[in-house]
């Protein structure tokens, strides 16, 4: 039996605030998504630091721009503590260009190499479409989504990039501009979104709760 301090010791270990750590790398602005998800989360944090990543009890990786920034995740030791943690099966969820650094790599930058999480290379846009693909576009569901619980097929989400993922195995959902590419992948706790949720209105919102609570 506890006695009562004892017992609340141990209450606190059990009722612990759970970690988000916000992958720092210099690609970005990430003022926008930390607001989002400190609406479901307050300990939401930004860190460049591969110790604390090591600690956290998800990881968010976003970024904007060229995919060469994605070096700094290797040159720093973080893609290893991520390695390490999506191996200790922590929830990871990449934005943008971090869901593009999930795969093999991108056409944009011979190097750096992705982390390889799925197969395939990222291209560009063809010509005959408009490039950066900047604005709402719909998303279409092609699979059973922790991810998108709660959200309808064909929701509009907010997109701003010029290189698009490859369809996939472990592609939940996809958006059609100058092709079908990959909007959503999902492979147990290894989630990624093309578009920007933080940006995304109500849709987005839920995508964000829906990680926070996994």
């Amino acid at each position: 039996m506890l006695s009562g301090s004892a017992a609340c010791t141990h209450a606190a270990q059990h009722e612990r605030a759970v970690v988000i750590a916000v992958v720092d790398y210099g690609a970005g602005n990430l003022t926008s998504v930390v607001k989002t998800f400190r609406r479901f989360c307050h300990d939401c944090i930004v860190t460049g630091d591969p110790e604390t990543v090591s600690r956290a009890d998800k990881l968010v990786v976003p970024g904007v721009g060229h995919f060469s920034a994605t070096a700094a995740l290797k040159s720093s030791g973080m893609e290893q503590a991520i390695r390490e943690r999506i191996e200790q099966n922590t929830p990871l969820l990449g934005i943008c260009l971090g869901l593009q650094w999930l795969f093999t790599g991108s056409e944009e930058a011979a190097e750096p190499k992705g982390i390889g999480l799925f197969p395939g290379m990222c291209t560009r846009f063809p010509r005959e479409v408009k490039s950066p693909h900047v604005g709402w576009n719909q998303v279409h569901i092609m699979a059973p989504s922790r991810l998108l619980s709660g959200i309808a097929d064909r929701s509009y989400f907010y997109f701003t990039h010029s290189y698009r993922a490859p369809q996939t195995d472990g592609m939940a959902a996809l958006c059609r501009y100058g092709g079908d590419f990959s909007a959503i992948v999902e492979r147990g706790n290894v989630f990624g979104a093309q578009f920007h949720p933080e940006k995304s209105g109500q849709a987005g919102l839920q995508l964000v709760e829906n990680f926070c609570a996994l």
